[in-house]
Order: C-alpha cells, then structure tokens, then sequence
C-alpha cells in the first residue's frame, strides 16, 4: 500500500510546505490534509482548507478549529485531461430477489437469435456527462457483498444470455401507470410468483434500466406483503427509489425500513447512489454515518470516495489510500482501476505505470479492461508505441477464440489511425456478429472518417435483427454529427421515428451535436427545451456544453446565460469548465461580467490562472494606462 500512495501521490518526490496558522489543539492522529469541498484542483496548486481526514471519520466541518496553508502539486497534473468524466462505475443488482436463480430448469435464450435489440430502451443517465468510457462496462460488480453473495447483472453469461421470465414479458406489455393491476392479475390467476420467477423479471428490467417498471413490481411486492423482504431486498427497493426519484426521497425510504434492516448491504447502496450523482457532502455524510455506526472498512466503500474524488479532486485520492493503509484493506482489481485511470485521465502516464507495477507486485493481474483503459491513455498521450504493444498483449492467441477482445480492439485501433487493424479485426466478427461489436465497429469507422464503411455495418446488423434498439442508430447518428451530415442525419432521425425508437439522452445528446455542427444552434437549443419538457430524463451534460460554447463563440450573453441556468437546474455539480466557456461569451461579445467572482465563490469554486486571466478581461473597473493618467 506504500508503494501505492507514493506512485498515486506525486508529493512523495515533488516534496511539499506545510504550515499550521491556527494549530492550537493539533492531534497527531490526523491523517491529512484536504482541500475545500467543490473547489477544481485544475492549476490550483496553492489552497486553504478546514478539512480533516481522520482513522475513523471523512469529516465535513466548515467551523474546524484549524486552518493549513498548504502548498503542494496536485495528485496529477490535470494537463492534457479528458473532459469525459461521465462514468456508470455501478452495478445495478444486488438484491435477493434479483440473484439468479438454479437455472438447471430455466430456458435460456440467445439475445441475438431472439431479436436482442426489440426490448432493450435506451440507457437511463444517472451521471453527469456521456458514458462512453470504459469503466461504464468493465465494474468488477461493485454492489456485490462477497464472492460468494455476488449478483451481477451485467456478468459475462448475462451478456450473452437473457433469461427467460413471462412475467417480466408481461411487465413489458403492460402500460406504465398499469403495472400494479397486471401483477395482481398475474396471482388471481394462479400464475407462480416466486422468488424465482421475481428474479428473473427484475435481472431483466435492470439489464435493460427500466428502473420505473421495477420499482413499481418492488412497491407491489411490499404493498401485498408478498415476500418475506430481507436486507438485500429493502437495499435494492432504495436502490430503484434513488435512481428514480433521486437521494432525498431514498433517504426518507431509509427511516421506514425496521431498524433491524439497516445494515451495511443498505448504507453501502445509499452511498453508491450518492457517488453516482457526484453529491460531495452526501457522500462523506454516509460514509461517516457508517463509520460511527460501527460497519468495517470495506474496499467498496473506499472505492466510492476513490471514484468520487477521482471526478472532483484528485488531490483528496492520497488521503484516502492513507486510511486503507491504516486500517489495513487491501486494494482490490476494482480499486487499482479507478487508480489507473485517474492517473490516465490526468495524462500522468509515469505513476499510471508505477500503479501498474505495484498492482502486480501486490499479485494482482491486471483484467483486459484495465488493458484496454491503459492502452487509450497511451493514445491520449501520444505514446503510441507503447498502446500498439499493449494491444498485442491483449491479442494474445486467436482472435476467433478471444471475440471478447474485438470490442475494445476496434475503437482503439481506429483512434491510433490504423484502419487495417480495423479491418482485420472487424473480418473476425463479420460472419456472426453480435451486436456490441457492430456498435464497436461503427465507432471506429466513424473516427477513421470511413463514413460509408460505418453505414455498412448498420445496413448489416438491420438484415442481422428483425428491430434494432435505438442505441443502434444512435452510434451512427453520432458518425453523421461528427462529419456534419445534417441531410443524412435527418433521414436517419426520421427511421427512428418511423420505427417507434425509444428517444433518450444519447439520442439528444447525438442530435443536438448534429445541428449545432451545422450552425444551426437554435435548432439544437430547441430539441434539447422540447426533450426535457416531454421527459423525465436528465440531457447529458455534454449537451448543454455543446449549445454553451457555440452561443460563446457567437458572444450571445442572453442565450449562454439561458443554457447556463438550465445547466444548473438540471442538478449537474457546478464546475470550472462551464464558467469558462460563459466567460468567453462576454469576452467575444466585449462586454463587462458584473459579479462574476462572487456567482463562482457562491458555488465553491475558485479561478485558476486562466479563469483569472479571463475574469481581468470583463473586469468593468479594471484599471487601464490610460485611466489612470486620467484618474
């Protein structure tokens, strides 16, 4: 774990200053030192916090009895970041009801010999920008209690295979607001609703995120008293009660459940939901509560702070590592993942490296996902010799016995600009496709520029299923708004209407990038008005940014502001990077930015040199050479 800390935190070698201006009743168990709460680390080397991370407790404590003047180099230079933070690091399943069960008398059927793509809606976003990332898909099950207890939805058989549930078929042939009566019909009628036949529909419902449909088959079963609940069951009910109503409402969810319920299973749910939402306070709120209540230090729960803090201060990972070191829980694969690529995302490809090497020191091999994750950082970075090695590692034997490998290997080989690679790869799969490998194959096609190419793999997977998902368009719908094919784009728009696709944020996200690439911003602000005013979903954050920074460009204050206020009202956290592109909008249209400063400070955040630099620009009582011969 040493070697670990001191590869995660670069003020092992770069040394730090630490002075106390208000010590008077210092403890020596304090363990670090942590910057204030919502504050970017982005070039903010020197900081005042009021913070402290202690053995037993991630405090939160504006009034602390201390105040540190630190100067130090963040955990990793944020130079040359990626903007994409948005990450479903989650596993969904998790409750007994949702276990699969003995499946020795169970028909399973092939997604892609059963239409795959007819029943699967369109991802529900949880997190705050576009989950394209790699972790979205590789979680090491991290809402599973054990080895033994673990209930993944998204496991390698599930992948492959759906089970097959009637009432699950039922659920989805029923009206929304009908689901309840539909169940009830379901018994009356003698139909078995067992635990069997429950896990079943829930595995499913999640594996598609229809979280809606199982709340209300969770709300039945509680309502009639159907089953006996168990922990797991109340944990997965506040699970779907967060993902569909949000954190205040699950947390009201929490006192009705009987005392002898709330244990770790519950608290460690709650928390993951808090992380997913990247609500700071919320998180270290809970943490706390379940260290005082006496739950052992888990590497799950560590690993939510990890992947809180890797998205919003990566100053504060080290301190975290400190206190798995002090009360001995050892990393796990998912722990050295989130390690890596904050080391990647922060284009430190040295400590990404020394993670790498201590994780095998500590016998841990790392998985093809962390492979694939290190490979990209390496194209990032520009070290593409080293992603070309790495892929040969991850192609180790025939590709035909290793089809799992495609997915990652196309995109990748298609950002390193190799459309060779590409083909061979795509060759492997083109007999027998499966459908994450055509969307794989889309993609990269669509980076290579091989527009045509990428609508061949489409025209393919429409003769290959009977209806496809709307995921499917959407990949290619991005190739379109990439390459600023407004016609082609529209046409496809107008199929998916024809086809009665299930429209959600990635296809907004897709459209409105598609019209704003055009220059047609007031048609994209338009689409985005009119998708959240007829759904309950959340837009990407992308796609307010998108909108933002092509009003900046134009200098049109009253429109940027406009998209800003959306912005924040859709619940995303406050961040630099929308301050900045708001204040390009009155640097372009030369006008001054009254009180900016303090609408920043409003929300815990702080200039770096270029918000500064931009702030000097709009500044209306800036003093001039000029002013102040005249003054």
């Amino acid at each position: 774990m040493l070697a670990l800390r001191r590869a995660a935190n670069p003020m092992r070698t770069h040394g730090f200053r630490l002075g106390a201006t208000r010590a008077t009743c210092a403890k020596s168990d304090i363990l670090s030192v942590n910057s204030e709460l919502g504050v970017s680390s982005r070039n903010h080397d020197q900081f005042i916090t009021d913070r402290f991370l202690w053995p037993k407790r991630f405090y939160y404590n504006h009034s602390a009895p201390f105040k540190f003047f630190m100067k130090i180099s963040s955990l990793s230079s944020q130079a040359g970041a990626k903007s994409s933070d948005d990450e479903a690091d989650l596993e969904d399943g998790f409750s007994e009801l949702e276990t699969p069960p003995d499946t020795d008398n169970i028909v399973e059927k092939n997604p892609v010999e059963e239409n795959d793509g007819e029943l699967i809606s369109e991802p529900e976003l949880s997190d705050d920008e576009d989950s394209e990332d790699d972790l979205s898909e590789t979680t090491n099950n991290e809402l599973a209690l054990s080895d033994t207890e673990t209930v993944s939805i998204v496991d390698k058989e599930s992948r492959k295979k759906f089970l097959s549930s009637s009432l699950f078929k039922v659920i989805m042939d029923t009206p929304h607001q009908s689901i309840q009566v539909a169940i009830s019909k379901w018994v009356v009628e003698g139909k078995s609703l067992g635990r069997t036949e429950i896990s079943l529909a829930m595995l499913n419902l999640r594996k598609r995120r229809m979280f809606g449909r199982a709340l209300q088959l969770f709300e039945w079963l509680e309502a009639n008293k159907h089953l006996d609940f168990t922990e797991r069951d109340y944990a997965s009910r506040l699970d779907l009660i967060a993902k569909v109503y949000g954190l205040r409402r699950a947390e009201k969810y929490i006192e009705k459940i009987p005392e002898s319920f709330r244990g770790e299973v519950l608290y460690r749910t709650f928390l993951a939901n808090c992380t997913v939402v990247v609500n700071i306070q919320k998180v270290e709120e809970v943490f706390n509560k379940m260290r005082d209540m006496g739950f052992p230090l888990t590497p799950f729960s560590c690993n939510q702070l990890l992947l809180l803090y890797k998205r919003t201060d990566k100053r504060k990972i080290a301190d975290v590592l400190l206190m798995m070191e002090k009360d001995n829980v050892k990393p796990n694969l998912f722990t050295y993942r989130l390690l890596v690529d904050a080391k990647g995302r922060s284009n430190d490809i040295l400590g990404m490296e020394q993670i790498i090497e201590t994780m095998k020191a500590e016998g841990v091999e790392p998985d093809f996902s962390i492979q694939a994750m290190v490979a990209k950082h390496y194209i990032f970075a520009g070290f593409k010799e080293k992603a070309e090695a790495m892929l040969k590692d991850m192609m180790v034997g025939d590709l035909k016995d290793n089809r799992g490998a495609c997915k990652a290997l196309l995109p990748l080989y298609a950002a390193l600009g190799k459309p060779d690679e590409v083909l061979r790869v795509w060759k492997v799969c083109a007999a027998k496709p499966r459908l994450d490998e055509c969307l794989a194959a889309i993609e990269a096609w669509g980076k290579l520029g091989c527009v045509e190419d990428a609508e061949a793999v489409f025209q393919k997977m429409q003769k290959s299923w009977n209806k496809l998902s709307t995921k499917c368009y959407t990949a290619l719908l991005r190739v379109y708004a990439n390459h600023k094919m407004l016609a082609k784009g529209k046409d496809l728009a107008k199929l998916m209407s024809d086809n009665n696709c299930v429209i959600g944020p990635y296809t907004w996200d897709a459209l409105v990038k598609l019209y704003v690439g055009a220059g047609e911003v007031e048609k994209a602000d338009s689409i985005l008005q009119k998708a959240t005013q007829q759904s309950h979903k959340k837009p990407l954050y992308s796609s307010y940014l998108a909108i933002l920074d092509k009003y900046a460009r134009r200098g049109d204050v009253h429109n940027a502001e406009k998209i800003f206020h959306r912005l924040r009202q859709s619940g995303y956290v406050n961040r630099l990077q929308q301050y900045q592109i708001l204040l390009q909008v009155y640097i372009t249209a030369k006008t001054p930015a009254y009180g900016f400063k303090e609408r920043m400070k409003a929300d815990n955040l702080f200039p770096n040199k270029a918000v500064a630099a931009q702030l000097a620009q709009v500044d209306a009582f800036k003093k001039t050479l000029m002013s102040e011969l005249l003054d």
